[in-house]
């Protein structure tokens, strides 16, 4: 067996030294049955080494394999919404479904704090994003990315007429070991007061990290942390994030044959899914399956919709 990997791995360092005790240990026992007499009680040492090795050598290839999962669908993630087409109305549309999104983060037991948010001025999110983490949260939540789109009657129509609105969600999972290079070149850095919900300053001091990467003219705000380091930190990880999920749109493309066999693509520009108001009905267009009690759902009882995509997983 090959302990180098073991060893240079923190998760399994101790556990290969302790291996490779075992190996030293071995060695020692055979020369120790070669003498006379010894024979016997040297097998019984042998077999019992066999059983540590066994069980170390399990262990240490149960915590690669938690590792290998836990980087294709990491328990931590970046959750961002946008207002699409529909002006206010698109606004609160976003709110809702980034409400909705927290709410089944509670009913998982994961953590959810808000990064940044730009409010509309007469309510709902010109934009969000927000850190949520625990175990399953990619798995559950990667279909989610695209545009969802909401058919209701606004508050503010009088002719009862029925608006449509969009707005777009994006999944960004935070995966520890891939490591997108980002020349600090390329990095526009502006800092201001991180301020609270409503307008109201949180802090006195320039916390709040404000990142723009030139070559994409992709822009990140960060203002959870307490300092400007972690904030930048934090930003520079969502960046890392976008920037990868970038290249997997655009390998997606290239590759049509695979891109059909996917539920979703990540593309946060298609179309997935129509919230009717009137019909109390939920349809995702990329599996043609409907849901009813959209009240009850905004209130982040989705696990039915979760189920679903993994039931079309599983058969694939």
């Amino acid at each position: 067996m090959d302990l180098l990997k073991y060893k240079q791995n923190p998760k399994t360092q101790f556990l290969a030294m302790e291996y490779e005790r075992l190996l030293k240990e071995e060695v020692d026992v055979l020369e120790l049955q070669k003498q006379e007499g010894m024979k016997e009680l040297a097998e019984k040492d042998l077999e019992n080494i066999k059983l540590q090795k066994e069980a170390l050598e399990k262990q240490m290839n149960e915590i690669l394999k938690e590792e290998e999962k836990e980087e294709e669908f990491p328990n931590e993630i970046v959750l961002e919404v946008r207002a699409g087409v529909g002006g206010e109305e698109a606004a609160l549309f976003a709110e809702e479904l980034g409400n909705m999104y927290r709410k089944y983060a509670d009913t998982r037991g994961w953590t959810v704090r808000i990064l940044d948010e730009s409010e509309s001025p007469l309510g709902g999110y010109k934009e969000a994003s927000f850190e949520i983490r625990g175990r399953g949260v990619y798995e559950d939540l990667r279909f989610e990315t695209g545009v969802h789109r909401i058919q209701r009657v606004p508050a503010t129509e009088k002719s009862g007429r029925v608006h449509t609105s969009t707005a777009s969600v994006a999944i960004l999972p935070i995966r520890k070991n891939t490591r997108v290079e980002i020349s600090p070149a390329d990095l526009e850095v502006t800092f201001s007061r991180a301020g609270g919900k409503g307008g109201q300053n949180v802090n006195k001091v320039e916390t709040a990290v404000r990142l723009t990467h030139k070559p994409t003219g992709i822009v990140i705000s960060c203002r959870a942390e307490r300092s400007q380091n972690a904030n930048r930190e934090k930003a520079t990880a969502i960046l890392e994030a976008k920037l990868g999920e970038m290249k997997r749109e655009e390998d997606a493309k290239k590759y049509s044959s695979e891109r059909k066999e996917q539920v979703g693509t990540a593309d946060r520009s298609e179309k997935i899914r129509t919230y009717n108001i009137l019909q109390d009905r939920i349809t995702d267009h990329r599996i043609g399956k409907s849901w009813h009690n959209i009240d009850v759902i905004f209130k982040g009882q989705m696990g039915d919709i979760i189920d679903a995509f993994k039931q079309v997983q599983n058969a694939k």
